[in-house]
């Protein structure tokens, strides 16, 4: 097992692979770049697969504390009619809830204090400025050292990945989402979707007691644009076209700073996860689009993977090879299935069989990794 280990980007991932890394011996340093991990993002939605981590982790009460759990998720018409409500898969198991819905930030702020707490020294503010694959890292508060694996955990658009010659990048999808964070109606109480109308889904997720966080997702557009209370008044233009529950909830988005617009993207990276003592985890080896609600539970499992694999072989290389091998099949399925029912939206397909995708995926998500 390894003796020291520097973890970049304090998301779940990285922050996930710091507790257990730290639990496991490993003088961990974990690093991230957002001074204040607390004050940002709207919600998340969490599954079974996730939950069955957090529970590894030690932090599953809390979470459920902080969060808000229920086991189903309703249809509905744009006029807000409700079609169909269905009992959602716990793919965690039967004795953990299918679904939590939290703020983002609040389980940010969970996981950095266990990883804390677990015995890791977590700096945020915190960035590297160049990391080279024998482990050697700069930090730009002018740390230098070498570590016996850096863990890369800096999302998405990953420094460290382009600066290991990676040529991957995330590919857009071509849909674009709105996102508000707000305080929840008493009437919410689970997730419901629409799709179709004036967007290709409107859905919602409770997150807590007095928040929810809602969503609508479009065709990809240049909003750049746009300053904080024109994104406020587009999206609640756009909210105004659908009924039930929108309706209370078009009323409560009154605080510009809590909307956001982002773009669908996806990528996976082909061939090894790691170079040399470096090694990607969570977005920075793969993301998808959020229609299945899998990104940080993904992110999440290659932690637990990780570190199992790191504790299970003697030669650092084998376990790396053995983490991305193990890895790679699940984390694409899920890529490829997310895109899948983005694209089919997209294309208005007829012939598109969402029930027995997501019948498929919530078997392969039931199963430990």
């Amino acid at each position: 097992m390894i003796g020291s280990a520097l973890v970049v980007g304090g998301g779940a991932a990285g922050a996930a692979a710091a507790i257990l890394l730290a639990r496991a011996g490993v003088a961990v340093d974990l690093v991230e770049a957002t001074a204040d991990v607390g004050s940002a993002g709207s919600g998340i939605t969490l599954q079974g697969n996730a939950l069955r981590v957090f529970r590894e982790l030690g932090v599953l009460d809390a979470i459920l504390a902080h969060g808000y759990a229920f086991d189903e998720v309703g249809l509905r018409t744009p006029d807000g009619t409700v079609l169909a409500v269905i009992p959602d898969a716990r793919t965690g198991g039967p004795d953990l809830p299918a679904t939590v819905g939290m703020p983002r930030a609040v389980m940010a702020t969970l996981l950095l204090e266990q990883a804390g707490a677990a015995g890791a020294k977590v700096r945020t503010g915190t960035r590297v400025t160049q990391v080279a694959p024998d482990g050697g890292a700069t930090l730009d508060d002018g740390t230098r050292g070498t570590w016996d694996l850096v863990v890369a955990a800096d999302g998405l658009n990953s420094r460290i990945r382009a600066r290991l010659g990676i040529t991957t990048t995330p590919e857009p999808v071509g849909m674009g989402i709105w996102r508000v964070f707000t305080t929840r109606p008493e009437s919410i109480t689970r997730t419901d979707l629409t799709y179709g109308g004036a967007a290709h889904i409107a859905g919602y997720c409770p997150t807590g007691d007095d928040s929810i966080y809602a969503y609508l997702v479009e065709d990809a557009t240049d909003r750049t644009d746009l300053g904080p209370e024109d994104r406020l008044a587009t999206m609640r233009e756009l909210a105004a076209q659908y009924g039930g529950p929108w309706t209370e909830i078009r009323e409560r988005m009154t605080d510009a700073d809590r909307v956001n617009y982002t773009w669908f993207t996806h990528h996976l990276v082909d061939g090894p996860w790691h170079r040399g003592r470096v090694v990607l985890v969570g977005d920075a080896a793969h993301s998808c689009p959020p229609t299945l609600a899998q990104g940080a539970a993904m992110a999440l499992e290659d932690a637990s993977v990780l570190v199992d694999e790191l504790t299970g072989h003697e030669e650092l290389d084998a376990a790396l090879a053995a983490y991305a091998t193990r890895r790679r099949e699940r984390a694409g399925a899920v890529v490829s299935g997310s895109v899948q029912l983005a694209r089919w939206l997209l294309d208005a397909d007829p012939h598109a069989d969402v029930p027995g995708l997501m019948g498929r995926t919530s078997a392969l998500l039931a199963q430990r990794p």
